[in-house]
């Protein structure tokens, strides 16, 4: 059995995370269309954020030690109004480690690591996101979850609390 960690990320740790946003930039090309910059880069706005800005955290996954990818929590929702809500920024597990449980151990890590209420969201095209949330939430809540957003909207998510 694989042994599925989190790990807060210093903020030496910094160009890892630059690094593996990289990565998950790269693959989330096939939903958001996006091109590299003359640099070579996708490059991500916030990533100083997280170390700059109460209540964002950032994480690293392990899988047995290994590095497995990341998930990002941040105070910024766009369907929660409550002060104290929390949402998963970006969430990204490698390809060699998917569809082995290992991003939901590190989601139900994530969730119990910061009880309260939360927004998950993702791109409405993105059906592999789709389906992963939508397991993870349900299981997670055992069904005492709300949607958020709308066929019109760009993403669509899941609201819960889990204090």
């Amino acid at each position: 059995m694989m042994q599925v960690t989190l790990q807060l990320m210093k903020e030496e740790e910094k160009s890892l995370l630059v690094r593996l946003m990289e990565l998950y930039l790269y693959e989330f090309t096939a939903y958001s269309g996006e091109d590299i910059n003359e640099y070579g880069c996708y490059g991500y706005s916030h990533i100083d954020d997280y170390w700059n800005e109460a209540g964002r955290f950032p994480y690293l996954i392990r899988v047995d030690g290994k590095i497995a990818g990341f998930a990002l929590v941040c105070p910024h929702c766009d369907y929660r109004e409550e002060k104290e809500a929390q949402a998963v920024g970006e969430f990204f597990v490698m390809l060699k480690y998917r569809r082995k449980g290992v991003g939901s151990q590190a989601a139900v890590q994530l969730f119990d690591r910061h009880p309260g209420l939360w927004e998950v969201c993702y791109w409405q095209n993105n059906r592999p996101a789709s389906v992963f949330w939508k397991n993870v939430v349900e299981a997670y809540t055992d069904g005492h979850y709300s949607i958020c957003g709308t066929e019109k909207d760009m993403q669509i998510g899941f609201l819960f609390q889990n204090r």
